[in-house]
Protein backbone atom coordinates (compact mmCIF):
# COMPACT_ATOMS: atom_id res chain seq x y z
CA UNK A 1 0.00 0.00 0.00
CA UNK A 2 1.18 3.52 -0.78
CA UNK A 3 0.90 6.31 1.80
CA UNK A 4 1.46 10.05 1.45
CA UNK A 5 2.81 11.84 4.52
CA UNK A 6 2.24 15.62 4.54
CA UNK A 7 4.21 16.95 7.53
CA UNK A 8 6.46 20.03 7.74
CA UNK A 9 8.58 18.72 10.62
CA UNK A 10 11.26 16.93 8.61
CA UNK A 11 12.40 14.59 11.37
CA UNK A 12 8.85 13.58 12.32
CA UNK A 13 7.92 13.02 8.69
CA UNK A 14 10.88 10.66 8.25
CA UNK A 15 10.08 8.87 11.51
CA UNK A 16 6.52 8.30 10.30
CA UNK A 17 7.79 7.04 6.95
CA UNK A 18 10.20 4.64 8.66
CA UNK A 19 7.40 3.32 10.89
CA UNK A 20 5.01 2.80 8.00
CA UNK A 21 7.63 1.20 5.76
CA UNK A 22 8.50 -1.28 8.50
CA UNK A 23 4.84 -2.25 8.42
CA UNK A 24 4.52 -2.83 4.70
CA UNK A 25 3.71 0.62 3.32
CA UNK A 26 5.51 2.49 0.57
CA UNK A 27 5.75 6.17 1.53
CA UNK A 28 6.19 9.55 -0.11
CA UNK A 29 6.72 12.74 1.90
CA UNK A 30 5.67 16.36 1.30
CA UNK A 31 6.55 19.24 3.61
CA UNK A 32 3.91 21.83 2.65
CA UNK A 33 0.19 21.87 1.94
CA UNK A 34 0.35 22.85 -1.74
CA UNK A 35 2.69 19.99 -2.64
CA UNK A 36 0.64 17.66 -0.44
CA UNK A 37 -2.58 18.53 -2.26
CA UNK A 38 -1.00 18.12 -5.70
CA UNK A 39 0.36 14.70 -4.76
CA UNK A 40 -2.82 13.54 -3.02
CA UNK A 41 -4.87 14.42 -6.13
CA UNK A 42 -2.72 12.09 -8.25
CA UNK A 43 -4.89 9.15 -7.24
CA UNK A 44 -1.97 6.81 -6.55
CA UNK A 45 -2.23 6.80 -2.75
CA UNK A 46 -4.19 4.43 -0.53
CA UNK A 47 -4.08 6.76 2.48
CA UNK A 48 -2.88 10.27 3.39
CA UNK A 49 -1.40 11.24 6.78
CA UNK A 50 -1.95 14.99 6.97
CA UNK A 51 -0.73 17.56 9.49
CA UNK A 52 -2.89 20.63 10.18
CA UNK A 53 -0.24 23.33 10.67
CA UNK A 54 1.50 23.43 7.29
CA UNK A 55 3.20 26.15 5.24
CA UNK A 56 1.54 27.45 2.03
CA UNK A 57 -1.77 25.68 2.69
CA UNK A 58 -3.08 24.34 6.02
CA UNK A 59 -4.32 20.77 6.43
CA UNK A 60 -7.97 21.81 6.80
CA UNK A 61 -7.84 23.49 3.38
CA UNK A 62 -6.01 20.51 1.84
CA UNK A 63 -8.59 17.95 2.90
CA UNK A 64 -11.48 20.24 1.95
CA UNK A 65 -10.10 20.80 -1.55
CA UNK A 66 -9.41 17.07 -1.91
CA UNK A 67 -13.09 16.34 -1.27
CA UNK A 68 -14.23 19.17 -3.54
CA UNK A 69 -12.17 17.61 -6.34
CA UNK A 70 -13.96 14.30 -5.78
CA UNK A 71 -11.10 12.42 -4.12
CA UNK A 72 -12.20 9.74 -1.66
CA UNK A 73 -8.69 8.80 -0.47
CA UNK A 74 -8.75 8.12 3.30
CA UNK A 75 -7.22 11.00 5.27
CA UNK A 76 -5.82 10.72 8.79
CA UNK A 77 -5.19 14.15 10.29
CA UNK A 78 -2.24 14.15 12.65
CA UNK A 79 -1.67 17.27 14.73
CA UNK A 80 -0.74 18.75 18.09
CA UNK A 81 -4.00 20.71 18.15
CA UNK A 82 -6.26 18.74 20.48
CA UNK A 83 -9.15 21.18 21.06
CA UNK A 84 -12.58 19.74 20.33
CA UNK A 85 -13.34 22.52 17.86
CA UNK A 86 -10.27 21.66 15.79
CA UNK A 87 -11.15 17.96 15.73
CA UNK A 88 -14.72 18.73 14.67
CA UNK A 89 -13.52 21.12 11.95
CA UNK A 90 -11.11 18.51 10.57
CA UNK A 91 -13.82 15.88 10.37
CA UNK A 92 -16.35 18.33 8.92
CA UNK A 93 -13.88 19.35 6.20
CA UNK A 94 -13.59 15.72 5.09
CA UNK A 95 -11.00 13.96 7.22
CA UNK A 96 -11.73 10.34 8.14
CA UNK A 97 -9.95 10.32 11.50
CA UNK A 98 -8.17 12.79 13.77
CA UNK A 99 -5.19 11.72 15.88
CA UNK A 100 -3.37 14.13 18.19
CA UNK A 101 0.35 14.27 18.96
CA UNK A 102 1.99 12.67 20.84
CA UNK A 103 0.57 9.38 19.63
CA UNK A 104 1.32 5.72 20.15
CA UNK A 105 2.72 4.05 17.00
CA UNK A 106 0.38 1.08 17.50
CA UNK A 107 -2.63 3.40 17.55
CA UNK A 108 -1.50 5.15 14.37
CA UNK A 109 -1.04 1.82 12.58
CA UNK A 110 -4.42 0.58 13.80
CA UNK A 111 -6.07 3.76 12.49
CA UNK A 112 -4.44 3.32 9.10
CA UNK A 113 -5.53 -0.32 8.92
CA UNK A 114 -9.10 0.70 9.72
CA UNK A 115 -9.08 3.50 7.12
CA UNK A 116 -7.71 1.31 4.34
CA UNK A 117 -9.86 -1.73 5.04
CA UNK A 118 -12.15 -2.34 2.09
CA UNK A 119 -15.60 -3.81 2.14
CA UNK A 120 -15.55 -7.43 1.07
CA UNK A 121 -11.85 -7.85 1.74
CA UNK A 122 -11.10 -10.90 3.86
CA UNK A 123 -8.51 -10.07 6.48
CA UNK A 124 -7.18 -11.92 9.48
CA UNK A 125 -4.64 -9.91 11.44
CA UNK A 126 -1.71 -9.27 9.12
CA UNK A 127 -3.05 -11.58 6.38
CA UNK A 128 -4.87 -10.78 3.15
CA UNK A 129 -6.77 -13.60 1.45
CA UNK A 130 -8.01 -14.18 -2.09
CA UNK A 131 -9.37 -17.58 -3.20
CA UNK A 132 -6.79 -20.16 -2.06
CA UNK A 133 -4.03 -17.59 -1.48
CA UNK A 134 -2.91 -15.92 1.75
CA UNK A 135 -0.56 -12.95 1.71
CA UNK A 136 1.19 -12.44 5.06
CA UNK A 137 2.07 -8.77 5.54
CA UNK A 138 4.33 -9.42 8.50
CA UNK A 139 6.45 -12.17 6.92
CA UNK A 140 6.22 -11.05 3.26
CA UNK A 141 5.11 -14.56 2.26
CA UNK A 142 2.50 -15.88 -0.15
CA UNK A 143 0.91 -19.19 0.84
CA UNK A 144 -1.41 -21.80 -0.62
CA UNK A 145 -2.53 -25.13 0.93
CA UNK A 146 0.45 -25.44 3.26
CA UNK A 147 3.07 -24.26 0.77
CA UNK A 148 4.61 -20.79 0.93
CA UNK A 149 7.14 -18.58 -0.85
CA UNK A 150 8.85 -15.41 0.28
CA UNK A 151 8.30 -12.32 -1.88
CA UNK A 152 10.60 -9.41 -2.59
CA UNK A 153 9.26 -5.97 -1.65
CA UNK A 154 8.05 -5.11 -5.16
CA UNK A 155 6.60 -8.61 -5.67
CA UNK A 156 4.75 -8.17 -2.39
CA UNK A 157 3.42 -4.72 -3.30
CA UNK A 158 2.24 -5.93 -6.71
CA UNK A 159 0.58 -9.06 -5.30
CA UNK A 160 -1.16 -7.00 -2.64
CA UNK A 161 -2.57 -4.63 -5.26
CA UNK A 162 -3.74 -7.53 -7.42
CA UNK A 163 -5.37 -9.34 -4.50
CA UNK A 164 -7.13 -6.19 -3.34
CA UNK A 165 -8.44 -5.51 -6.83
CA UNK A 166 -9.42 -9.13 -7.55
CA UNK A 167 -11.20 -9.35 -10.91
CA UNK A 168 -10.94 -5.58 -11.47
CA UNK A 169 -8.29 -4.72 -14.04
CA UNK A 170 -5.22 -2.79 -12.89
CA UNK A 171 -3.54 -0.82 -15.65
CA UNK A 172 0.22 -0.88 -16.10
CA UNK A 173 0.26 2.84 -15.40
CA UNK A 174 -1.47 2.32 -12.04
CA UNK A 175 1.00 -0.41 -11.08
CA UNK A 176 3.95 1.77 -12.08
CA UNK A 177 2.72 4.76 -10.07
CA UNK A 178 1.69 2.84 -6.96
CA UNK A 179 4.77 0.61 -6.77
CA UNK A 180 7.59 2.69 -8.25
CA UNK A 181 6.18 6.18 -7.61
CA UNK A 182 5.86 9.43 -9.51
CA UNK A 183 9.52 10.26 -9.98
CA UNK A 184 10.71 6.80 -10.97
CA UNK A 185 12.05 6.07 -14.44
CA UNK A 186 10.55 2.57 -14.37
CA UNK A 187 8.72 1.53 -17.55
CA UNK A 188 6.11 -1.02 -18.65
CA UNK A 189 8.84 -3.65 -18.93
CA UNK A 190 9.44 -3.43 -15.17
CA UNK A 191 5.81 -4.36 -14.54
CA UNK A 192 6.01 -7.26 -17.00
CA UNK A 193 9.13 -8.64 -15.29
CA UNK A 194 7.48 -8.70 -11.84
CA UNK A 195 4.26 -10.16 -13.24
CA UNK A 196 6.43 -12.99 -14.66
CA UNK A 197 8.06 -13.52 -11.25
CA UNK A 198 4.66 -13.75 -9.56
CA UNK A 199 3.30 -16.16 -12.15
CA UNK A 200 6.21 -18.50 -11.49
CA UNK A 201 5.55 -18.35 -7.76
CA UNK A 202 1.83 -19.03 -8.22
CA UNK A 203 2.76 -22.05 -10.33
CA UNK A 204 5.19 -23.25 -7.64
CA UNK A 205 2.41 -22.95 -5.04
CA UNK A 206 0.00 -24.86 -7.32
CA UNK A 207 -2.59 -22.17 -6.74
CA UNK A 208 -5.87 -22.05 -8.65
CA UNK A 209 -5.34 -18.31 -9.03
CA UNK A 210 -3.87 -16.96 -12.26
CA UNK A 211 -2.75 -13.48 -13.32
CA UNK A 212 -4.68 -12.67 -16.47
CA UNK A 213 -3.28 -10.24 -19.04
CA UNK A 214 -5.79 -7.84 -20.58
CA UNK A 215 -4.02 -6.93 -23.81
CA UNK A 216 -3.04 -3.26 -24.11
CA UNK A 217 -4.63 -2.53 -20.72
CA UNK A 218 -3.24 -4.36 -17.68
CA UNK A 219 -3.78 -7.31 -15.36
CA UNK A 220 -6.28 -8.90 -12.99
CA UNK A 221 -6.64 -12.10 -10.98
CA UNK A 222 -8.87 -15.01 -11.95
CA UNK A 223 -9.47 -18.50 -10.60
CA UNK A 224 -9.29 -21.66 -12.64
CA UNK A 225 -12.76 -22.59 -13.78
CA UNK A 226 -14.03 -19.00 -13.96
CA UNK A 227 -15.59 -17.99 -17.25
CA UNK A 228 -13.51 -15.48 -19.16
CA UNK A 229 -15.59 -12.75 -20.82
Amino acid sequence: MRALIVEDEVRLAQTLADLLELNGYTCDICHDGEAGLDNALSGIYDVVVLDVMLPKKDGFSVVQELRQEGSSVPVLMLTARSELGDRVEGLDRGADYYLTKPFEPRELLACLRALTRRQGEVQQGDALEFADLTLDRAAFTLSCAGRSVRLSRKEFDMMELLMRSGSMVLTKETLLLKIWGYESEAEDNNVEVYISFLRKKLSHLRSRVRIRTIRMVGYCLEQEGEETP
